[in-house]
């Protein structure tokens, strides 16, 4: 069974939700990668020694030099007369893409795996990650996205892969990059982050937020997320949400402050594999789920911990 991975990069750099996503690929049999973009050869190049890749397709042109979804998606459908399989990573991105190439093959996607059981049999979430559903396809050309943190990072280093350029379609003119207001930190990125401090709409504000919640994400070197209550509030923009409808993530340690624990937030960071809650509320449901409880004030916690680290 051949499998396509769509490539993930910014910077010049592929992402660790790719390296994920390959590792699943490899559980289905052989694994190409596509790499789209505009000058995307160093990409390419570092695609290629990842662990376990077999072929780098690689599409290099300036239609593709942002991504835009309505011109990935025709290039990868059209690859897909070689393969059986399309992987993505279950990002803005994946989720962007995936659903566009399902339809062009006419095939039902199988959405955030988690397992892969065997060539058409996989387990996803389903009620916020309540239960887990066993699903089978019985589509001949699959179309799946990837929960990142249900898998181990493939090595960076140790393959062999051949690298192989592609025609590209083209503008499809459906669409039109217009321009980017992006966030610069220079903290980890949420998503791969090894400890993350989360605050919630206790804060109150969203100067309490960041003056409270910064300086001890940067004694601990931490990336800072936060609920989407705190983000509706406006403590905090829209990528720091962890939850169903934001990232999902699985580091080291997840610290939620102020966090109550809707089954939303849960289902983005209950596989964390340590959970620390500092909270006033004894009956918050986030207790239920934390290695690590802290009943109290965290206008009065917070400063101390900060102190003491």
């Amino acid at each position: 069974m051949k499998t396509l991975v769509l490539v993930e990069h910014e910077g010049g750099q592929i992402k660790d939700a790719t390296l994920s996503t390959v590792t699943a690929a490899s559980k289905l049999g052989e694994v190409h990668l596509l790499v789209v973009g505009s000058n995307v050869a160093p990409v390419a190049d570092a695609a290629a020694k990842i662990a376990g890749v077999g072929k780098v397709h690689v599409a290099d042109d300036a239609a593709h030099e942002h991504g835009l979804a309505e011109n990935v998606a025709p290039l990868a459908a059209k690859l897909m007369e070689h393969h059986d399989a399309l992987l993505a990573p279950a990002t803005t991105t994946g989720k962007n893409i995936a659903p566009r190439v399902a339809a062009l093959l006419d095939v039902m996607q199988v959405s955030d795996i988690l397992s892969v059981e065997d060539d058409s049999t996989f387990t996803r979430p389903i009620y916020a990650g309540n239960a887990i559903a066993t699903v089978r396809s019985s589509d001949a050309k699959k179309v799946i996205t990837v929960r990142t943190t249900a898998f181990e990072k493939a090595s960076r280093e140790g393959g062999s892969g051949i690298v192989e350029q592609v025609a590209a379609p083209g503008d499809s003119g459906l669409s039109s990059f217009v321009g980017m207001d992006a966030a610069h930190s220079d903290r980890p990125e949420l998503t791969s982050a090894n400890i993350i401090v989360s605050g919630g709409r206790a804060f109150g504000s969203s100067e309490q937020f960041h003056s409270l919640l910064d300086p001890l994400a940067d004694k601990l070197g931490a990336a800072v997320g936060a609920s989407r209550a705190a983000v509706d509030a406006g403590y905090a923009p829209n990528d720091y949400q962890v939850g169903q409808t934001g990232k999902i993530v699985a580091p080291g340690v997840y610290i939620a402050i102020g966090i109550s624990g809707a089954i939303q937030h849960l289902a983005g960071m209950k596989d964390s594999k340590t959970i620390v809650a500092i909270n006033k509320d004894e009956e918050a449901p986030i207790f239920q789920v934390a290695d690590i409880g802290l009943v109290g004030d965290l206008f009065k916690i917070v400063p101390e911990l900060t102190e003491k680290l």
